[in-house]
């Protein structure tokens, strides 16, 4: 009963250190019940089994609370993602455990931290995606403790909260083996410390950090067109209006952006006739006597073909012999009429790709996970586009999920985005700490990449980020109007931009080596 009271302690210390409603000091003691636990059973010689079993209990708490929202788009996805998420931590919990019964303390420990961050990594990378509780996004609120993200990205913040928890979990071992208070005393201090001196770091970073650059005004269209009923039944000579409507009342000679939230024209949009269409038509009047405005915006592109030599593994089969590339999209109309197109590259699992195809086509056929969206997968380009007006100015247009990934949104800077414009659709989950996250975070690549963000979302927050990660301006979920601002332009590369993820990849290496070295001592043992 006590290793299973512990397990839910974990599970919600975890759970409200989360951002938005949590305080993230809670996470720097968070995994410590549940390492006691793993603790007791590994020197009580019982069956691993239970240490998935409580690490599970956990998890699913943490993963419940946090991210509970995606039922409000589909139950069943919601069940799919926390279980697997949820048994997934369980996982490599139970990895360490494992290699805890055959290593010291300090090589187990370390081994913990590389573990997990290789996860982390891991969910950043493969096709079941799902980083939103990597730890490092855990400060996404607190942003004047984490202003040291430009040198070490999210991985920075694993880090540090691991490092603390292993830290106290020791100490706590050492008091019950010892009996003697002044390991808590010393233990306080150390770790205290350890909090502390990080955010003194970032507190001063933040205070001497001045904006540089060009000011650029922008205009953000929030339409808030409900997208269980009114988003596909909508035409785009509607959307186009509105958004006119929406741009009459702020656009000026000194407007450089009006951007658009994500598939605002999603209205059977072909992409061998995007010069033709309504979107285009509607930007072009918008800014057309405007001559230093841009438009940017999302659109749902189509490209249907016949030619099988076209297919690809994102291509989509209509009927037979008839195919079609399914774009998420966004678009950038220039003054002098001349266009830019990009296509989401990071997609969200299961609504707008089928992970794994060879695998699980042949078992569950064409089905997909429905977590809100449309459920045709979707066709993505190698590179990030950066959308260059005709002075040369660069905006980093990035769709929706795709700012949860802090290296994949370097790319847009490392090609000389000067800032970052994200659309998004933020109401599949209701009014709830989803679409709230989802902003949080935008924070995080704010930090990373020294870019200032214009935030256009349909229905959610939209928002102008400074280079800081502080929100400067924002309209309220489920508004309809404009956000008129004014942001600045950078073109200074930080460390996290150059080097990406780099502890995570370190973390790797360690990880498999410490494995490797486990492995290989017990084997000797045995021989001998």
């Amino acid at each position: 009963m006590k290793n299973i009271l512990l397990a839910i302690l974990s599970g919600l210390l975890l759970s409200i250190g989360w951002p938005t409603y949590g305080f993230p000091l809670f996470l720097f003691f968070g995994f410590v019940p549940l390492l006691i636990i793993e603790y007791r059973i590994r020197n009580s010689k019982r069956h691993k089994t239970q240490v998935l079993g409580l690490a599970f209990l956990s998890f699913f708490i943490w993963n419940m609370i946090t991210t509970w929202w995606i039922y409000n788009s589909t139950p069943f996805g919601m069940w799919f993602a926390e279980i697997v998420n949820t048994l997934l931590m369980a996982l490599v919990f139970l990895t360490y455990h494992i290699i805890a019964r055959r290593s010291s303390f300090t090589i187990s420990s370390v081994f913990l931290i590389c573990i997990w961050m290789s996860f982390e990594y891991l969910h950043l990378q493969w096709q079941f995606s799902w980083p939103w509780l990597n730890l490092g996004n855990g400060f996404a609120n607190f942003t004047s403790w984490i202003q040291w993200y430009e040198y070490t990205g999210t991985f920075g913040g694993s880090l540090w909260i691991w490092i603390v928890n292993i830290g106290i979990y020791k100490s706590v071992l050492l008091f019950i083996e010892h009996k003697d208070k002044s390991i808590l005393y010393r233990s306080a201090i150390k770790n205290g410390l350890v909090i502390i001196i990080p955010i003194i770091i970032s507190f001063i970073i933040l205070k001497t950090y001045t904006e540089e650059g060009k000011d650029v005004e922008v205009i953000i269209l929030q339409p808030n067109i409900n997208p269980y009923t009114e988003k596909y039944n909508t035409s785009d000579d509607r959307v186009g209006a509105l958004l006119s409507s929406l741009t009459t009342k702020e656009i000026s000679q000194t407007t450089d952006f009006i951007i658009a939230p994500e598939t605002v024209f999603a209205d059977n949009n072909r992409l061998k006739n995007f010069n033709n269409s309504i979107a285009k038509k509607t930007a072009t009047s918008i800014i057309g006597n405007y001559p230093n405005a841009n438009f940017l915006s999302g659109i749902s592109l189509l490209d249907v073909f016949r030619n099988p030599t076209k297919v690809r593994p994102q291509t989509n089969e209509h009927k037979s012999g008839v195919f079609y590339d399914d774009y998420n999209s966004a678009f950038l109309v220039r003054p002098d009429g001349t266009t830019e197109l990009y296509n989401k590259s990071k997609l969200v699992v299961g609504v707008e790709n089928f992970p794994y195809q060879s695998v699980f086509k042949p078992l569950v056929g064409d089905a997909m996970i429905d977590l809100g969206g449309t459920v045709a997968k979707k066709t993505t380009q190698p590179d990030r586009e950066v959308f260059f007006t005709k002075e040369g100015l660069g905006a980093g247009p990035i769709i929706c999920y795709e700012s949860v990934y802090g290296e994949f949104v370097t790319g847009y800077v490392r090609n000389e985005a000067d800032f970052l414009a994200i659309i998004t659709n933020d109401a599949w989950w209701g009014i709830t700490q989803g679409h709230k996250q989802h902003l949080a975070y935008a924070k995080l690549r704010a930090i990373e990449t020294r870019r200032s963000i214009a935030r256009s979302a349909n229905t959610g927050i939209s928002a102008i980020i400074s280079q800081t990660g502080n929100i400067v301006s924002s309209l309220d979920y489920n508004e309809q109007g404009t956000l008129k601002g004014t942001l600045k332009t950078n073109d200074k590369i930080t460390f996290y931009v150059k080097a990406g993820d780099y502890l995570a990849r370190v973390a790797i290496f360690l990880m498999i080596s410490i494995f490797l070295f486990s492995v290989t001592k017990r084997r000797q043992k045995i021989n001998a």
